[in-house]
């Protein structure tokens, strides 16, 4: 199947949409609809119809054989148990041969302009009833780095320490792929946050890292973004090891920042006396 454009996709989608009575209203989500997305061939296309007659789409799974060639598609139908609810929405998440996907939603007329509200990143396409209410230009604003209350980063410093020694005890105990989960796991999901108000901080926290930090290098400062990418040097038990004690000073240096700038106070006690305890499986070996 050859490429089809930006431009194919879109005039496909559209025409379907206009020439179809059932469909009423029809907005671009996602990264096509951010202002402020790196533009390329391979963004998703995230489209929502609001349609009448919704139980007739859902009653014809192959209705969307239209859109072209799939290598292959999921929908909430195997997502969710059997004899599950989906009275009020329904997506067809599908990869086309040609690289193109398409995240196709569809949502009953009645459930349209809440919908359409529930998220600011939109584009409306096509309104056949006006039914939908003027909105401002698409923003990703519900998805810049906020600003954390006191009791939000000390809870963010104290997961953190929390679960970094799994990692130290999996490596001693010889359980590498369960180090590797935690680390790329509860980990980072505590580091990302922290990394994300440290970007936050510096844009007046008005900037989108994007998801799982897809974006952090346009944001951070060259060599804040070479010591996070160190902390992905992780293919031994040593290499491990070593951007995890990487990863922890990098949480501790942004931590500063913050609190400095936040008024809020760092648990510097507890790293240090984590990063003593995690110590002693470096310097040991796994028992006999």
């Amino acid at each position: 199947m050859c490429y089809r454009s930006e431009q194919e996709m879109m005039g496909m989608l559209m025409e379907f949409a206009e020439g179809d009575g059932r469909v009423r209203a029809a907005w671009l989500n996602g990264s096509r609809a951010n202002p402020n997305a790196p533009k390329d061939r391979w963004q998703d296309f995230d489209i929502v119809f609001a349609v009448d007659d919704y139980e007739s789409f859902l009653a014809d799974p192959h209705w969307v054989d239209r859109f072209g060639e799939r290598a292959v598609m999921q929908t909430r139908a195997e997502q969710e148990p059997a004899g599950a609810d989906f009275s009020d929405w329904f997506i067809y998440l599908m990869q086309f041969t040609d690289g193109n996907r398409i995240d196709l939603t569809l949502v009953p007329l009645d459930k349209a302009e809440e919908a359409f509200l529930e998220d600011r990143m939109r584009v409306l396409l096509l309104d056949k009833d006006k039914r939908l209410p003027a909105v401002p230009p698409a923003t990703d604003e519900d998805y810049w780095a906020k600003k954390p209350g006191a009791k939000e980063f000390a809870d963010c410093c104290n997961e953190f320490l929390w679960v970094v020694p799994y990692v130290a005890k999996g490596l001693w105990r010889g359980e590498f792929t369960y180090a590797q989960g935690v680390y790329h796991g509860a980990v980072r999901d505590a580091f990302d946050q922290m990394a994300g108000w440290r970007i936050g901080f510096d844009h007046n926290f008005s900037v989108n890292p994007g998801k799982k930090g897809k974006w952090y290098q346009r944001f951070l400062p060259a060599e804040e973004w070479d010591e996070l990418y160190r902390t992905y040097d992780c293919g031994s038990e040593k290499a491990l090891f070593d951007s995890l004690l990487r990863m922890m000073a990098l949480f501790q240096k942004w931590g500063h920042m913050l609190s400095k700038a936040l008024g809020y106070p760092y648990p510097d006690g507890d790293q240090s006396k984590v990063m003593t305890y995690i110590q002693m499986f470096q310097l040991r070996q796994p028992a006999q």
